[in-house]
């Protein structure tokens, strides 16, 4: 199965240009704690609620003058959506992540594909339960 045939469309972006203020309102609005970063559809970065609480907020930013480039993770895992779904699981595992953009061959935003996306669809629940276990395993810590 690929994933054009299980990854969610019409995902909302937002601009690196936008504050942060202005990101984490539409995250809280559309109830999402991950949302892709493009220019057009070309995908820039991810802004996470996490990265708004390390990089902006516990860093003493101001919120409404950083811009969501400024804090947003750029070292982006991607998927294409003529990928294989076991390609995606390798990858969420190795970087221990629950979901992914999804890209055509122009490298344009296109989906998400998400851990639960994968366990309503592909209909493998070992393998979504090993992958859940996978990527909730305590990161090495950086030093």
């Amino acid at each position: 199965m690929e994933l054009r045939d299980i990854m969610t469309r019409n995902v909302e972006v937002i601009s690196g240009d936008a504050s942060v203020k202005e990101a984490a309102n539409k995250m809280r609005t559309i109830d999402v704690g991950f949302i892709p970063v493009c220019d057009g559809n070309r995908l820039k970065g991810i802004l996470t609620d996490r990265d708004i609480t390390i990089r902006a907020t516990a860093d003493g930013h101001d919120p409404t003058k950083t811009k969501v480039a400024d804090v947003m993770s750029t070292d982006v895992a991607y998927c294409l959506e003529d990928q294989k779904v076991d390609e995606a699981v390798c990858l969420m595992e190795a970087r221990q992540i629950r979901r992914l953009p999804v890209l055509n061959l122009d490298k344009q935003l296109v989906g998400i594909v998400s851990l639960g996306d994968i366990a309503v669809h592909a209909g493998d629940r070992d393998m979504t339960g090993e992958t859940l276990e996978e990527i909730s395993q305590p990161a090495a810590p950086k030093r």
